[in-house]
């Protein structure tokens, strides 16, 4: 006898057992390959945890965000960030050209997560190109033709042996709409029908669809039909960007790619990856707010750790951090920042996390220092000082921040255009990529501050421990 159908939902980093829960108590799962297969992915790649417990099931939420089909399980993960304000950051965060939500009471009132959001503004930008006229290219088509049009084909000529006819072989570019952008467009109209449950949504997605299918051909999406059409993307088709971009969204949350493999399996649902989207949005903001400053994103730090040639009888190859960013002006390295979508002010920073932080600090001997940039919501959020000092004699040899970005205020600061939040946006972009000061906590000398209540020492096994955590 199966289990009837559940719907669960939790909050992103919740943690949810059959003793919280009265849709997980007593349940088992599904014992078919694929709902097993599909529980060690979402585990492996750290989407979502599913355990099997004595009492029931247990979910664990990580940085993913959305919906997915675990057999006769429904999972809806909520983000933290209301709908408007994460819909306005990842507009931000993309580049897109706009996306404004109706009216509040416009909005469906089933609207869930961020897949629901994206679709409804997808529908819309859709709309927008079809009023203004779906772009036309020009294709290149070889027909016979009773007048002379474009070029006469020879070589079709020279096939038919010069046989008379009525008709001239020509070659000629007829401008039409069955164009890649244009398909892309369709097929993503057509995902996004499949990935909503809202019926409103499901309609509108294939009613926009069906009125463009007369003359555009179909074609299934995957990541290198996305990369194509994105090559292809000109001052001609710019209006298209935002469409793309999440079309682009919806294609990269369909799926789970296995790790060291260019596999991929289907999700069913669909799962945003919140930790991609924080680092897009720092990625944007700070290279956009440190004039005279270079920000690289994942840039490897080549040299930082190496075997010794004498002593690397295996010959393997030397670990290279990839920091998600660095900021260096005039050439020179100023700071080394990582950007995890985890509220550090609500939870305590995990150790390997904190590891791979100091090995960062101590690998700067000008300045030992090194910074986490994490999300959160409450505005009394302060920046956290750990200090690393020598087991033996106490000294500071390193220092590592946890600056806290307020998600509310840095939406009012992108979304202003004037020149003072412009001078704040600069202000808010120094202080977290440079820690300049900003108040008591921002001390610029060498060693740790007596009254600074927030900094900590690492004791002797966590310093030895920072082998076995970097590897």
């Amino acid at each position: 006898m199966t289990s009837p159908r559940v719907s669960i939902t939790m909050a992103e980093w919740e943690t949810l057992g059959p003793e919280g829960c009265d849709g997980l108590a007593g349940r088992v799962l599904d014992r078919s390959s694929r709902v097993q297969e599909l529980v060690r992915l979402l585990a492996e790649n750290r989407v979502l945890g599913v355990s099997e417990l004595r009492a029931g099931l247990e979910l664990r939420a990580f940085a993913h965000v959305g919906r997915v089909e675990i057999g006769d399980l429904s999972v809806t993960v909520l983000p933290k960030i209301p709908g408007r304000s994460l819909l306005n950051l990842v507009r931000y965060a993309h580049g897109f050209r706009r996306l404004d939500l109706p009216k509040e009471s416009a909005l469906p009132t089933a609207f869930q997560g961020i897949d629901e959001l994206l679709i409804s503004q997808l529908n819309r930008e859709v709309q927008d190109l079809i009023a203004r006229g779906l772009f036309r290219g020009y294709r290149r088509t070889s027909e016979r033709l009773g007048t002379l049009r474009g070029r006469v084909d020879l070589e079709r000529i020279v096939l038919d042996g010069g046989a008379v006819s009525g008709t001239i072989p020509c070659i000629h570019h007829a401008r039409s709409s069955d164009t890649l952008p244009n398909q892309v467009v369709m097929a993503g109209l057509r995902l996004a029908s499949e990935m909503t449950p809202l019926v409103e949504l499901q309609r509108e997605s294939l009613r926009l669809a069906a009125s463009m299918e007369e003359a555009v051909s179909r074609i299934t999406l995957d990541g290198g039909v996305m990369d194509r059409v994105a090559r292809t993307v000109n001052r001609l088709t710019g209006a298209y960007t935002p469409s793309l971009s999440i079309i682009r969204l919806l294609v990269q949350a369909q799926g789970i790619i296995l790790t060291g493999s260019g596999s991929r399996t289907t999700l069913p649902g669909f799962m945003f990856d919140m930790n991609t989207f924080f680092q897009l949005l720092l990625s944007r903001f700070l290279r956009e707010n440190l004039p005279g400053h270079q920000v690289r994103n994942e840039h490897s730090l080549k040299g930082m750790i190496r075997y010794s040639p004498a002593f690397n009888p295996r010959r393997q190859r030397a670990p290279s951090p990839r920091p998600d960013f660095i900021v260096t002006s005039d050439g020179r390295l100023r700071s080394i920042l990582d950007a995890k979508y985890r509220d550090l002010w609500e939870n305590p920073l995990p150790r390997e996390m904190l590891y791979q932080l100091v090995v960062y600090a101590i690998s700067l001997r000008r300045k030992p220092e090194s910074s986490i940039l994490y999300p959160t919501m409450d505005p009394l959020a302060r920046d956290a000082r750990i200090d690393v000092s020598d087991p033996v004699e106490g000294t500071c040899i390193g220092q590592v921040w946890l600056r806290p970005v307020i998600l509310p205020r840095l939406e009012e600061l992108v979304g202003a255009r004037t020149a003072a939040a412009r001078r704040e946006r600069e202000s808010l972009a120094r202080q977290l990529a440079l820690g300049q000061p900003s108040g008591a906590l921002h001390s610029s000398t060498g060693g740790p501050s007596q009254k600074d209540d927030s900094s900590r020492h690492l004791s002797t096994n966590q310093i030895v421990a920072l082998h076995a955590a970097y590897p």
